[in-house]
């Protein structure tokens, strides 16, 4: 959930296509403000823990044999 709620915290960034493929990026690289920035690495580092406790898990489960 906590995962969910920062990604959509974010201020949008889109604006097409041209964005999709690297369109706007200089522009918006450039205005980010502090409380954007911090906000990105929570969602990075949030998204790491969350990826490593699935792996972590994993290998549990497959070694007591469970599943």
């Amino acid at each position: 959930m906590l995962m969910v709620v920062l990604v959509l915290a974010h201020k949008g960034k889109g604006g097409g296509l041209s964005d999709m493929f690297g369109g706007g990026v200089t522009s918006s690289l450039g205005g980010s403000s502090v409380v954007e920035r911090n906000l990105d690495r929570l969602t990075v580092a949030t998204g790491i823990v969350w990826f490593a406790s699935i792996i972590v898990l994993g290998l549990l489960f497959k070694s007591k044999g469970v599943g």
